[in-house]
C-alpha cells in the first residue's frame, strides 16, 4: 500500500505543475511578469499597481475556477483558498501607480477624449480612470494590453462578470479602440 501512495505522489508530481508554497515565492513569481514595483515591462501583461483590491480578488476568482483562461495565471491561482487570494489581491493593490513613459500627443487626446465622454468612461471607472471597488483603473495601463482586452470585449472572447463592457464597446470600430487605449494609457 505504501509503494501505492509514494508511486501516485510521484505521479501526481510529474502531471500537476509544481507552484511555489509560499506567499512571498507565488508573489515574486506574479511581479516577474506584473513588475516588481506595480509597473509592467511585458508586452500584453497588465501593469496591476494600485488596481482596486475588490477588482483584483474577482480576477484572481476567476482564474482559480477556470472561469478565465490565462496561462500562466489560472496555474498560479489553482489550489490558493480564497483567504490566499484575498493577501494577493490585498498586497498587490498597495503597489505603486505605474507612471507614464513619455508625454501623450495632445491632439490624439483630444480625439479621444470625445469617445470617453460619449461613452462615460469616467462613469464606471471614475473620472480620473482610478477604478474603485470591482473597477479596475485603467490611467496608465499598458496601451497593448489596454486595446488587447477591448478587441476581447468586443470579439465576446474575454469573460467579465459583468457585461457592460461588451455593451459599450460593440458599436464601436477598431480604430475607436486603438484611440480609447491610447488615451487610457496616456491618463495620468
Amino acid at each position: 500500500m505504501r509503494r501505492l501512495i509514494v508511486a501516485f505522489a510521484m505521479l501526481a508530481g510529474t502531471v500537476l505543475p509544481v507552484l511555489p508554497e509560499t506567499f512571498q515565492k507565488r508573489v515574486t513569481v506574479c511581479l516577474a511578469c506584473h513588475g516588481e514595483k506595480g509597473q509592467s515591462e511585458t508586452a500584453q501583461v497588465p501593469s496591476l499597481g494600485a488596481m482596486p483590491s475588490a477588482y483584483l480578488l474577482i480576477q484572481l476568482y476567476l482564474f482559480r475556477e477556470n472561469q478565465r483562461r490565462v496561462d500562466p495565471m489560472n496555474d498560479m491561482a489553482k489550489g490558493m483558498t480564497d483567504a490566499d487570494l484575498q493577501t494577493f489581491a490585498d498586497f498587490i493593490e498597495k503597489l505603486p501607480r505605474p507612471k507614464m513613459e513619455q508625454a501623450p500627443d495632445q491632439a490624439r487626446m483630444e480625439r479621444a477624449r470625445a469617445l470617453v465622454a460619449q461613452h462615460r468612461c469616467g462613469f464606471c471607472h471614475s473620472p480620473d480612470y482610478s477604478g474603485h471597488d470591482n473597477i479596475p483603473r485603467l490611467a496608465a495601463q499598458r496601451e497593448d494590453y489596454l486595446l488587447k482586452a477591448l478587441r476581447e470585449y468586443k470579439s465576446n472572447a474575454r469573460v467579465g462578470y459583468d457585461t457592460a463592457m461588451i455593451e459599450v464597446v460593440q458599436p464601436l470600430k477598431d480604430a475607436d479602440l486603438v484611440e480609447l487605449a491610447y488615451f487610457m494609457a496616456h491618463s495620468p
